[in-house]
Parts: structure tokens; C-alpha cells; sequence
């Protein structure tokens, strides 16, 4: 097959529009789409490289999340001074393309206002490092777990159970969220309990202080206590409330660390015949005539019982 090439490079570099100064054709088009697939990778690879020198002989968390923070920031203004001069150098007059600004701000107000303020709620959480990856949170939503990423749109959390939830980010900026490992990354689990009335309260005590003891990744000092509190009397049991102080291993599993305790409790309780009550009701029966006057019944119906 013969081709014409110069017909080829004529079609190719035949103007489809004008744009101010700027004429947009095929082959500026082509490029322009090249060069911003170049300025991603690069991107890619420049914040993976900074990461690796930099994390280089560190393991600390603060020190690997600030590192993030930092990396993912330079990919970011990478992506915008590339794309910038990207359109320079496909020869694209960024004055005469003033209009897109107008156009893009159009498509803000009405279809890309969540993306542009996830977008930015991102970069917010990356500055301000409130949020940073191998923090535990809690969000409003009622998702719980580590964050493993936190992207342009999205932050990635995985659940205790390996499940990844794509959280938005303008989440995290307008509702409150709970960081556990925000500053200390040792917490005090708060974990009530009740026994029956009657119960030696000295023995409950000693109960909890042994099971808390037996914990395994509890912190148990002078600035960590063990606090076991009567919070109230209930229905059918002494209700208590033991506080015990966990460290990284455990303040990350809210649940398997109340397991623990409330397990190794029932052990000590059981050790020392203290009862763990079950619901009480108690049920008053007056004799004599029917005091309950059955729904719907007729006078004569009524008669008939109390006879």
C-alpha cells in the first residue's frame, strides 16, 4: 500500500480549531497526551525513589509518615508545573487558553465539585499530617481501621478484617473523625462489667487487677495504672468499669483487646465465686379479687373470673 505522505502530515498537522493565537491539531493533541503520560510517570517514579532514599536506615512511624507526606506533595507539584510546561513546549498560547479556566470553574460548580474537594481536602491532610498512614481512625461513618494510603481522591483504610474502604477525603476534613494513635499510641481501654449483689467488692477489685495483669500487651506502671470503678448500681447487678492502659499491639484491635480482658475476668471471678448475675424480674401477685380487667371483656365475663 502506497502512502501519501505528505497528505499524511497535512491531515495531522491540519488545524481543527483556533484557540486565541493557539491552532489545536492532531499532532499537538497527540503530543500534548505523551508528554502528560511522561509527566505521571516520572512523577511515579521520582516520589518512589525519594521515598526509598529517604526511609533508608528509618523505621520510625512519625519519620516514615512524614516522608509520605512530603513525597506525595512533590508528586503533586510535579503534575501541575509538568502539565504547565508540557503545554508550553507542544506550543499551546496558555493566554489564549485563559477560557478553560471559566470552563473549568463551570465544571466545578456542577459536576466536579466532590472530586475537587476531595482533591483538596487531600493535600490539607497531607500538610497538616492530622491523618497519616499507620494511624488507626475511626470515621463517623463507622468504618474502623489502619490507613495504608491516602490518595488525590480517596484515603485508603483496611479494617482489622483485610478490608480495603476508599474513605473520600472531604470526609475527614467535615466530620470528626478518631484518631487513636494521633500523638501516643498507647490508650486505656475502658471495659464495663457487672456482678450480683451481695458480691465482696474487695474481691471484684483484686478480680480485675489480676486479670488485667494477665493481658498480654497491657502497660501496667505508676503512670499506667489499672482503675476498677463502681460506675452505678443496676437493675440486677453492681455495674464496674475496669480502665486498662494497652500499647501499639493492642490499641489497634478494640475488639480482640476487650475479648482479652472480659475473658481473663471471667476466669478471676469464677476463681473467686463472684457471680455474674442474669437479668432480674420480679413479679407481684395479689390474691383475691381480679385486679386486671381483660381487654375487651364484657361485665358478665368480669363477674364470671372474679366469682
Amino acid at each position: 500500500m502506497n502512502w501519501d505522505w505528505n497528505n499524511l502530515f497535512a491531515w495531522v498537522y491540519a488545524p481543527l480549531l483556533t484557540v486565541g493565537t493557539t491552532e489545536i491539531t492532531l499532532a499537538r493533541i497527540g503530543g500534548l497526551v505523551l508528554m502528560l503520560l511522561f509527566v505521571w510517570w516520572a512523577s511515579s517514579v521520582l516520589e518512589s525513589s525519594l521515598r526509598r532514599l529517604a526511609l533508608r536506615g528509618h523505621h520510625a512511624h512519625a519519620t516514615s509518615s512524614t516522608v509520605y507526606a512530603f513525597t506525595r506533595l512533590v508528586r503533586y507539584v510535579v503534575w501541575i508545573f509538568g502539565t504547565i510546561i508540557g503545554l508550553n513546549v507542544m506550543g499551546f498560547d496558555l493566554t489564549s487558553l485563559a477560557f478553560l479556566g471559566g470552563a473549568i470553574g463551570l465544571g466545578i460548580g456542577f459536576g466536579l465539585q466532590n472530586i475537587f474537594s476531595n482533591f483538596i481536602s487531600g493535600i490539607i491532610i497531607l500538610i497538616e499530617k492530622t491523618l497519616k498512614v499507620g494511624d488507626f481512625v475511626d470515621v463517623q461513618s463507622g468504618v474502623r481501621g489502619t490507613v495504608t494510603e491516602i490518595g488525590m481522591r480517596y484515603t485508603r483504610i483496611t479494617t482489622n478484617d483485610a478490608v480495603d474502604v476508599l474513605v473520600p477525603n472531604s470526609e475527614f476534613i467535615n466530620h470528626p473523625v478518631t484518631n487513636w494513635t494521633y500523638g501516643d499510641r498507647t490508650r486505656v481501654m475502658r471495659i464495663p462489667f457487672g456482678v450480683a449483689y451481695g458480691s465482696d467488692k474487695n474481691q471484684v477489685r483484686e478480680a480485675a487487677l489480676a486479670a488485667a495483669h494477665s493481658v498480654k500487651g497491657a502497660i501496667i506502671d505508676e503512670q499506667h495504672p489499672v482503675s476498677v470503678l463502681l460506675k452505678r448500681f443496676g437493675d440486677s447487678s453492681l455495674d464496674f468499669e475496669i480502665g486498662v492502659w494497652v500499647g501499639a499491639e493492642l490499641v489497634t484491635k478494640p475488639g480482640g483487646t476487650t475479648s482479652r480482658v472480659l475473658w481473663a475476668l471471667e476466669e478471676e471471678l469464677t476463681k473467686r465465686g463472684i457471680e455474674i448475675p442474669n437479668p432480674q424480674r420480679d413479679l407481684n401477685v395479689r390474691s383475691g379479687a381480679l385486679a386486671v380487667r381483660l381487654e375487651g371483656a364484657s361485665p358478665q365475663a368480669e363477674q364470671s373470673a372474679q366469682a
